[in-house]
């Protein structure tokens, strides 16, 4: 599977999601992310390899050892990994195409957001109606 920054400088390929997928409501997490969760997948590190763009690669060390990656460009977050861990952790949503499997639970849920509505709320396909 490829996946891409926003501005599609920097790819990769991944050949399996090796652990579960989860939404992560930490307070690192939405805070890079801008947003109330990001959904993760692990992959082990043999299954994936950066295709292009490498040298627009950019970190941040959210917490000790722990290194976010993202485009230097766009700054669009790809992965976040500990180096001496044997999988990195993809944001699933910089995928190009369907994993073909489901976050299976939510995590860290104590420090959701207070706006943060967990209730049906209306969905439209595209815009909301009249506007």
């Amino acid at each position: 599977m490829k996946g891409s920054c926003a501005c599609g400088t920097i790819g990769y390929e991944i050949d399996s999601v090796d652990m579960p997928m989860s939404h992560c409501h930490c307070h690192s997490c939405r805070k890079t992310h801008a947003a109330a969760f990001v959904t993760t997948a692990g992959v082990l590190r043999e299954h994936f390899r950066w295709t292009k763009g490498h040298e627009h690669l950019s970190s941040y060390e959210s917490s000790p050892g722990k290194l976010r990656r993202f485009c230097s460009l766009c700054g669009s977050h790809l992965v976040a990994e500990r180096t001496a861990a044997p999988a990195v952790i993809v944001r699933v949503a910089t995928l190009d195409e369907d994993p073909g499997v489901r976050a299976q639970f939510h995590i860290w849920v104590e420090h959701d957001a207070p706006w943060l509505n967990h209730e049906q709320l209306a969905m439209h396909p595209q815009w909301q109606p009249g506007r």
